[in-house]
């Protein structure tokens, strides 16, 4: 069966692979590498300059980092779309963004949408209305048991090139936190369970946005001072560094999160994530094996005290076996021939 051509669909806010922040763009970016390593004729349109071995149509030459979550930038990302697919001729469009599947009713070819977002509420709304022009990819089977009525083709976890992040036995006596500043992500509740167990907390955090700032300075500054550190944001290396070091990554989100990738690329350092018990959690973390699954501050805190206790063997372990790019390209691969 031959290959099918596909043009890639990136959001217009950060370059593909991104430099710092960027959990789609950085999850889109290895499935393009392991596709075009297979063989796979691929178009990328996305914005900036191209990191990766696709063709590439950019929407705008630069990104739009400092206007993410802005109207504008993604309904012209997304108006431009036509003429670029009707010139790539693509066999399969594979969107990632959120305005790009509202062009895609009337398209000749199939179009995959990767749900990285909610499911339910006003986007499960949006994606109801868009009915069979898409076909919905779920990332973890946590968000596609709260909209199970959506047009479903699969379910694909996100993964990572494993062999690129740097694995690391011994750990150094620090929690981390990675993220982004904003309630959803529970960095109040990391701080209080790491200073419960006694630990010294540090969090690498994204905080840009206007709103982010705001929640820094009314939630997060008043608690920080001994045992907690502020580092902002992490870019690409010092990400890896700090993953690799911690004794663990907590992971305390208050929604349900369909998924959280970092918590992958801890595991690949062989760092155990310690979570509570929402969204795609459960599903990642094998609980007494690669870290905790928890349900309140408490046992989060209990948590970050016996994370000496596992194995950074079976963390690296369990990353190769179940969250490799490679399985997810083979996935991906599976559902383009099943669309077609």
């Amino acid at each position: 069966m031959s290959q099918p051509r596909i043009a890639m669909i990136a959001p217009p806010w950060f370059e593909l692979p991104p430099s710092a922040y960027g959990g789609i763009e950085a999850m889109a970016g290895d499935l393009i590498e392991q596709l075009a390593l297979r063989g796979v004729d691929l178009t990328l349109v996305g914005v900036g300059r191209n990191g990766t071995p696709a063709d590439f149509v950019p929407t705008y030459d630069t990104p739009n980092e400092d206007r993410l979550g802005q109207v504008l930038p993604e309904v012209t990302h997304a108006a431009e779309l036509t003429d670029i697919i009707e010139k790539i001729d693509p066999d399969v469009v594979h969107d990632h963004s959120l305005a790009g599947p509202l062009m895609a009713r009337g398209r000749s070819m199939p179009t995959v949408l990767t749900a990285h977002g909610p499911v339910n509420g006003e986007m499960g709304r949006y994606y109801r209305g868009l009915g069979d022009s898409v076909q919905l990819v779920a990332v973890s089977d946590a968000q596609r048991r709260l909209a199970p009525d959506l047009n479903w083709v699969g379910t694909v976890h996100n993964a990572v090139r494993v062999d690129r992040f740097p694995f690391r036995e011994d750990k150094e006596d620090y929690a981390l936190f990675l993220g982004r500043a904003c309630v959803e992500k529970g960095i109040p509740q990391a701080i209080a369970a790491a200073r419960r167990a006694g630990i010294h907390l540090k969090i690498a955090a994204k905080c840009r946005e206007p709103e982010e700032k705001a929640y820094f300075e009314r939630e997060i500054a008043p608690l920080l001072g001994p045992g907690v550190e502020w580092l902002g944001e992490a870019d690409r290396a010092r990400k890896a560094e700090l993953l690799q070091s911690a004794r663990c990554l907590v992971f305390p989100v208050s929604w349900e999160e369909p998924f959280g990738i970092v918590m992958v690329e801890a595991m690949a350092c062989g760092t155990p994530v310690v979570g509570f018990r929402r969204g795609s959690v459960p599903e990642v973390v094998t609980h007494g094996r690669t870290g905790y699954v928890c349900d309140d501050v408490e046992g989060l805190a209990d948590a970050i005290g016996r994370v000496g206790e596992l194995s950074p063997h079976d963390c690296r372990r369990e990353a190769e076996l179940r969250f490799d790019v490679e399985m997810m390209a083979d996935r991906y691969a599976r559902i383009y021939q099943s669309v077609l």
